[in-house]
């Protein structure tokens, strides 16, 4: 095991990946009715009109903005940046995203715009790429890690993996649980530090709460930083309950070990409406702590157009017209 593996694993009395993967096994399973209760009643809070513009702000700050298109240029990754770095230019006091995400291929033109602007502050925004064959995961795993490796040698701060779905439907965890570390010793930068990796389920084609609810254990034992739910290319994509239940796996890893994992829900979360559930079901389930970018993310590419929307109503008391944001 890597260090972080053994060392997460040891905390539980696991000694070896058998115990490991026995012990996600035999797991609790989900009760599906509970949880998507639970879910709906979250979806139905509301907040306070004076608490709206904060809310706005924190879905901003969350942000990973990303491009991962067949049709990406080196000129697209650039304007995303820009609009990171500055999403409403008629408001500067606008929130930056906390991220840009991009292909491997990518990450270095992400890098450099952001170093063109070292001036203003905009290093405060990570480059995030995926990899690991992103989306569908059928590679094998040494392209995995030389795509990985390839994402951090050019500058990435953070990885978005995509974990063997196949594998884990066949109930093959343990091949699941190996490549994740592997892919977390990739993530080393050879200085004691290492990019930040987010493990992505892919829950719409895990299907089931207990599928989910294992997978998102066993990539917390392998060494995710994050847990994510999906690439954004699968239907369903993120969803509230799902969400809820990956939140709730990583209050428990909380409150059996006081470390905190971070949750990304991606993929359909395109109105401010949708985020603001998505923020109160974090603050209900693991507290106000995680409404932060090191623990908490959206990722999205639409979301940020609306959020804008939104900010400018309630600074002008109207909506702007369809040419006032972006299309990205």
């Amino acid at each position: 095991m890597t260090f972080i593996a053994t060392e997460r694993a040891n905390r539980l009395g696991l000694s070896s990946l058998d115990s490991v993967v026995a012990f996600v096994k035999a797991l609790p399973g989900v009760d599906a009715v509970g949880l998507e209760a639970r879910a709906a009643n979250l979806a139905t809070r509301s907040i306070k009109n004076s608490s709206k513009m904060a809310a706005l702000d924190t879905i901003i700050r969350l942000i990973d903005l990303t491009t991962l298109e067949g049709a990406d240029t080196a000129g697209k990754v650039r304007s995303l940046v820009a609009k990171a770095a500055t999403p409403d230019a008629s408001h500067p006091d606008t929130p930056r995203v906390a991220a840009v995400c991009v292909y491997p291929d990518m990450v270095e033109h992400a890098v450099a715009a952001l170093g063109s602007r070292q001036g203003d502050g905009v290093t405060g925004i990570s480059v995030a790429s995926v990899a690991t064959a992103f989306p569908s995961g059928r590679s094998t795993l040494d392209i995995k890690i030389a795509d990985t490796r390839y994402a951090v040698e050019k500058g990435a701060n953070e990885i978005d993996m995509v974990i063997d779905r196949g594998a884990a439907l066949s109930g093959d965890w343990e091949t699941v649980y190996s490549e994740i570390r592997a892919i977390r010793e990739a993530c080393d930068r050879g200085d004691g530090t290492h990019a930040h990796l987010k493990v992505i389920l892919e829950t719409g084609e895990l299907a089931t709460y207990d599928a989910i609810k294992r997978a998102s254990w066993l990539a917390i034992l392998a060494g995710a930083d994050f847990i994510k739910t999906s690439t954004g290319k699968v239907q369903p994509a993120a969803t509230l309950p799902t969400t809820v239940l990956m939140l709730e796996v990583v209050r428990d890893w909380f409150l059996l070990t006081g470390e905190k994992i971070g949750v990304k829900p991606a993929g359909g979360i395109r109105q401010s409406k949708d985020a603001i559930r998505y923020l109160v079901a974090v603050v209900e389930t693991v507290g106000e702590d995680w409404l932060h970018p090191h623990l908490f993310r959206f990722g999205a590419s639409s979301l940020l157009n609306d959020v804008l929307l939104q900010r400018q109503k309630m600074l002008t008391g109207h909506y702007s017209g369809p040419d006032y944001v972006t299309v990205d």
